[in-house]
């Protein structure tokens, strides 16, 4: 059997290390902003964030629909599904509907659906997990068994540039947003371990608040130098690259890999926003 990769736009951009995503399909949420539905699709960022920018509106998401998922699933072949957190977005349950109706329509179908308790960089790092065991030719329950394990270890910090998007999509009060400007408050979110996102630390000023997530990073890594941390970030490649270098000086991970945001991701973290996943 062949083996094909289902994932929903949760997950970020390398084409170098996702090969341009041969044997991978997206599977894409919808940006509802002031009444305009955008499909997160080979979206333009730079207008999707002057968007953001302009509304005051609270900015929602839609799921894929099990239909959507279905359809990308592929007859007689192994197919290996990521999708967001479950407790973040209604995509898993729609996921599990598609896995169903394949079975029923091709029982000898092979779907395995990862809800990956996370987002952004994190879901990235375990597609690019995924990818690589079924390169190795690993048996589709071992690669089940691995990438499980995986999810479970993976952690992940949002360290975003702005409040006020964090109100706008939700996470905090409009009232904690503008107390929290005026004080040049800048948030570190973090993974809870069960895949919902919660408020770490607070931290006075971006460049205290940079350096805090760099110390975080050493505090609750461990095993590092088997690992691979994942930057995501949203229209900052320089702050990323700075991240990265820093990391390196710093630390001896396996690797050190940064992506681009794609809509989702841009939604949550903001324009400036970094996303580091390990």
């Amino acid at each position: 059997m062949n083996n094909e990769i289902i994932m929903d736009t949760c997950i970020d951009y390398n084409n170098e290390i996702f090969d341009n995503e041969a044997c991978m399909e997206r599977v894409p949420f919808k940006i509802l902003i002031d009444g305009e539905e955008i499909v997160d699709k080979d979206l333009e960022q730079s207008v999707l964030i002057a968007k953001m920018k302009n509304t005051k509106n609270k900015i929602a998401t839609a799921c894929p629909s099990p239909d959507e998922f279905f359809k990308a699933l592929k007859e007689k072949k192994n197919n290996f599904v990521v999708t967001i957190s479950e407790k973040l977005s209604g995509s898993h349950n729609s996921a599990i509907l598609a896995k169903s109706m394949m079975e029923e329509k091709s029982p000898e179908t092979f779907v395995h659906v990862f809800d990956c308790k996370n987002a952004t960089a994190g879901a990235s790092l375990i597609v690019l997990k995924l990818k690589q065991l079924i390169e190795e030719k690993i048996h589709p329950a071992e690669i089940v068994k691995s990438i499980n394990e995986y999810i479970e270890e993976t952690k992940t910090f949002l360290l975003a540039e702005r409040l006020d998007n964090l109100a706008k999509n939700g996470r905090i009060s409009s009232t904690k947003a503008f107390v929290g400007t005026l004080l040049n408050i800048s948030p570190i979110m973090c993974d809870n371990g069960d895949g919902e996102i919660i408020l770490k630390e607070q931290v006075r000023g971006k460049k205290k608040a940079f350096n805090r997530l760099i110390e975080i990073i050493g505090e609750e890594g461990t095993d590092i130098k088997n690992k691979v941390i994942g930057i995501t970030h949203v229209n900052a490649r320089e702050k990323a690259e700075k991240l990265k270098e820093e990391i390196k000086n710093r630390y001896d991970f396996k690797d050190i890999i940064i992506f681009e945001a794609g809509g989702l991701s841009t939604i949550y973290a903001d324009d400036g926003g970094i996303v580091v996943s390990f």
